[in-house]
């Protein structure tokens, strides 16, 4: 038996999708979505890799993934990094993005490949803003509402004619979070 057949790819594709999710803080509920693997296997290989290693920070978060979307629009901040990870998910493939603007999932349910794509916008993420705002679990929770275009929209700036998150049930002046700072400082 030799790890390195093809016939064990799909489990050390699940294996390695994750650690890279443990690595990112994300909650054993998560991780199982997009792996299958069971929560107890996940557990441990927190508790082999990371616990018993000794030289991890990597905390375990505990309870339900969060659902509320105040955050993604609570200032201009948040809604430029919530903007910038919906653009990242969409040129990850993970959401499609209509000509009315609306967004639709491009995956029926996760799996191994769409963990490791939103992995992917979410380590470019990291990479692009110094001070992140969202974590792991806020990344997944915009996924999921953008994706039912509920509370969650792609708004239009009248201003600059780029895309924005918005809450559809905020009042709205039009103009991108980018906008608004730029007209603060004027």
């Amino acid at each position: 038996m030799r790890l390195t057949d093809d016939r064990y790819s799909g489990e050390r594709s699940q294996f390695e999708l994750a650690l890279r999710m443990i690595r990112h803080e994300a909650r054993t509920r998560t991780i199982r979505e997009c792996t299958g693997l069971s929560d107890d296997r996940i557990r441990k290989l927190y508790t082999t890799y990371f616990l018993n290693s000794g030289t991890s920070g990597i905390k375990r978060r505990r309870g339900k993934s969060p659902r509320q979307i105040s955050r993604f629009v609570k200032n201009s901040q948040n809604q430029i990094q919530a903007t910038t990870l919906v653009a990242l998910f969409a040129a990850g493939l993970l959401l499609r993005i209509d000509k009315n603007d609306s967004v639709h999932p491009c995956w029926p349910r996760p799996d191994v490949e769409f963990g490791h794509r939103l992995c992917r916008a979410y380590e470019t993420y990291l990479m692009l803003h110094r001070r992140p705002q969202l974590n792991f679990e806020w990344a997944w929770n915009l996924l999921q509402c953008i994706s039912y275009n509920d509370e969650l929209f792609l708004a239009s700036c009248k201003l600059c004619k780029s895309f924005y998150v918005q809450d559809a049930y905020a009042l709205d002046n039009g103009a991108c979070p980018t906008c608004q700072i730029t007209d603060l400082e004027r």
